[in-house]
């Protein structure tokens, strides 16, 4: 009880801070951060789709707006001219920290049902040794508050960006899969991938979420113990893969898609319809049309590609997610929510806008497994350069764009700089797990 009680202590401070910072009128100039809002996530650019479509307009006339339609009329009204004849975006900063708060208590309950999956899948394999000498931490409570707490975060919920209710779409998601909420779930990734295309890589882990459950040991323990024991494992029929929740979460989705493209053909009715919507949104997304800088690589990448090659790098780069989609799911399909987590971390490294809402996502599901990887050997590297890379790129970025005393290399090395940490806590993380599930092999064959 006490530490229930401290954590929501915690919880209600995280948002009082942020309440706090809402009513500093300078904050609002975090909106403008390349390293906060994109062109698919700056509520500025929303508010700029929402003029020109209450001007009788497409909101994807010229080049400022190119997220969903539904976001659209979900956040416009909410840009109203205050009484400064200026935008108003208090009621926007509002529902950003509700979202937040929303998604840290499916974070904390997503991994309260994996740590009761995990403990009771170790005992019904004989393995209570593991829960003893680990003395598992409460991962949902600390990946929970690191997704409040975490500044990238808070700058994210306070600089005018739509990720947090990007993030809560993926997380929802997640939080269904592992309570086999079929409808739940067909919900959060079908808007989750509405709103930001590269979600919807995460339809594999989401399917073995329902498939097999939550997390569990490989599979190999299973059958080593049933070739160790004489009779029937009564665990083993628990970990065949089921079709049922798949299939209903197929059809769910397919019903939630249908809803959403009517609700968007009807929006854009004047306006081109649905393929001036795939042009402007996924399009834009693919072709990498804008080249302001960002936190990402690509937008250097491009600008200095030969025009003659521009499409075979867009496609090669495109493909080179999809290519390690496949090898990492045969390896970690018995950890789904794990391989959610590689994805994520993958598709944020390499998407064409990336925000610093993409870090605050997956470095809080990295919570969720504090105990699985205690084991990593970079951690302390890795915290070291995330907030070196965070203090430098705004630094970099004002030398080059205001002061003038710098270029782009400069703003570029950071980027590098944050695609080289993103790669080594991906293969660290992974690392880490493999070895706990050998470590799990020898501690089942040293009991056989």
């Amino acid at each position: 009880m006490e530490k229930i009680r401290w954590f929501w202590v915690w919880v209600i401070a995280s948002l009082i801070f942020r309440l706090v910072f809402i009513y500093f009128p300078n904050d609002f100039i975090l909106g403008s951060r390349a390293e906060i809002a994109t062109p698919l996530t700056s509520l500025r650019r929303l508010a700029e789709g929402y003029w020109l479509k209450q001007s009788s307009m497409s909101p994807y006339a010229g080049s400022m707006y190119h997220g969903s339609p539904l976001l659209l009329s979900l956040l416009g009204p909410l840009t109203v001219l205050g009484t400064n004849g200026q935008p108003s975006y208090l009621l926007c900063s509002l529902l950003f920290v509700v979202a937040d708060f929303v998604t840290a208590v499916l974070i904390r309950e997503t991994g309260w049902k994996l740590q009761m999956a995990y403990s009771d899948r170790l005992k019904s394999l004989n393995l209570d040794k593991v829960l003893e000498s680990s003395d598992i931490l409460p991962a949902g409570d600390i990946a929970s508050l690191i997704y409040l707490w975490n500044p990238l975060t808070i700058v994210t919920c306070l600089g005018l960006s739509t990720s947090p209710i990007e993030n809560l779409m993926v997380v929802l998601s997640l939080y269904g899969a592992c309570s086999g909420l079929a409808p739940l779930t067909a919900f959060g990734w079908v808007t989750a991938s509405h709103l930001s295309l590269y979600p919807s890589l995460l339809v594999i882990p989401v399917i073995f979420l329902l498939g097999y459950g939550p997390e569990s040991p490989p599979r190999k323990l299973y059958l080593q113990k049933t070739a160790s024991s004489n009779g029937n494992n009564p665990v083993l029929g628990d970990h065949f893969f089921s079709w049922r929740p798949v299939i209903y979460f197929l059809l769910w989705a397919t019903i939630w898609s249908s809803y959403f493209l009517f609700l968007c053909s009807i929006s854009l009715k004047q306006y081109g319809g649905l393929p001036e919507m795939f042009k402007r949104t996924y399009g834009f997304i693919l072709t990498v049309e804008d080249l302001s800088p960002n936190i990402g690589v690509l937008w250097y990448f491009f600008a200095e590609v030969f025009e003659f090659f521009r499409d075979f790098f867009l496609i090669v780069i495109h493909l080179n997610i999809l290519f390690m989609i496949l090898p990492l799911a045969i390896r970690l399909n018995h950890r789904p929510c794990f391989l959610a987590f590689v994805y994520i971390a993958i598709f944020s490294m390499l998407k064409s806008y990336p925000s610093s809402g993409d870090p605050a996502l997956y470095l809080a599901l990295v919570g969720l497994f504090v105990n699985e990887l205690a084991d990593m050997k970079f951690s302390f590297f890795l915290f070291c350069g995330y907030v070196g890379v965070a203090l430098l790129s705004p630094v970099m970025h004002n030398l080059w764009i205001w002061r003038g005393t710098g270029n782009a290399n400069f703003y570029f090395a950071t980027a590098m700089g944050y695609a080289c940490l993103q790669i080594i806590l991906v293969v660290d993380s992974v690392s880490a797990m493999l070895q706990h599930d050998r470590m799990l092999q020898k501690l089942s064959r040293a009991q056989s």
